[in-house]
């Protein structure tokens, strides 16, 4: 298992480790190969680092121009310079889903409380603008109650997103008694799905009731889903609903 910076979930403490630096891939590959190792998968969470290149080897310096410059556009074109770079070393990298299958958001209503009408149409709206942020590569999810948008995700991400819906939202829902809101998040249209699939969580339902809305959809088998069971108690437990849509059903 790889290691990068801050990322060090309680669950690998039983597991060998390899101690890994953005600057420093040459020493990663060179123990990725001793150790036998072809196949990679990416997994948890990582924020952009703040690259120190003065503690760089070779290779890093060798592969800086195309990692900087991939960098000043959205994730997806990062990541898929990230993999290249470890296709080049003779490594193939697996998708977390391909791994476990359970994974990904199942299809249809997965909790107590269901989809009004009213949901429907501020979930095809969310939908339609959250596809509009991935063909831009800025982001995977929007934030729509009664036709108008609270927010969307750009580098800050989901939770951002959702404490800033939660603090500002509220005078656009004109009708008291109308939508609360819905969260969408999708795939990115033309992403890699090896790497950087949208995901939710119960922190994510928890964002979600903290925001006002009444539930969270998301492309059936195009987003991850951090426990589902403990998501699904979680958004029952809020009286949320929690959708795993088709892309048909959100045209």
């Amino acid at each position: 298992m790889v290691l990068f910076g801050r990322f060090r979930p309680d669950w690998v403490a039983p597991y060998p480790v390899i101690e890994a630096e953005f600057e420093k891939p040459g020493r990663l590959f060179k123990a990725l190969g001793h150790g036998g190792f072809r196949h990679v998968t990416f997994a948890g969470s990582m924020q952009r680092p703040r690259l120190r290149l003065l503690r760089s080897d070779m290779k890093f310096l060798r592969l800086a121009p195309g990692i900087l410059n991939a960098m000043k556009a959205g994730d997806d074109t990062t990541l898929r310079t990230v993999i290249s770079i470890f296709e080049a070393e003779g490594l193939t990298v697996v998708g977390g889903q391909d791994v476990l299958e359970n994974l990904l958001v199942p299809a249809g209503v997965q909790t107590v409380a269901k989809v009004s009408g009213d949901d429907w149409a501020d979930i095809r709206r969310a939908c339609a603008i959250a596809r509009a942020l991935g063909k831009m590569d800025v982001g995977q999810g929007a934030v729509v109650a009664q036709g108008v948008c609270l927010g969307v995700e750009s580098i800050q991400g989901t939770d951002a997103m959702l404490d800033w819906a939660a603090h500002t939202g509220g005078p656009f829902r004109v009708n008291p008694k109308g939508a609360k809101g819905v969260l969408v998040k999708v795939p990115k249209p033309d992403q890699d799905r090896r790497v950087d699939m949208p995901a939710v969580g119960p922190e994510t339902m928890a964002g979600a009731h903290t925001a006002g809305l009444a539930g969270v959809a998301v492309q059936a088998g195009g987003v991850l889903v951090l426990g589902l069971q403990e998501t699904i108690s979680k958004a029952n437990e809020l009286g949320l609903f929690f959708l795993g849509f088709t892309p048909d059903e959100a045209e």
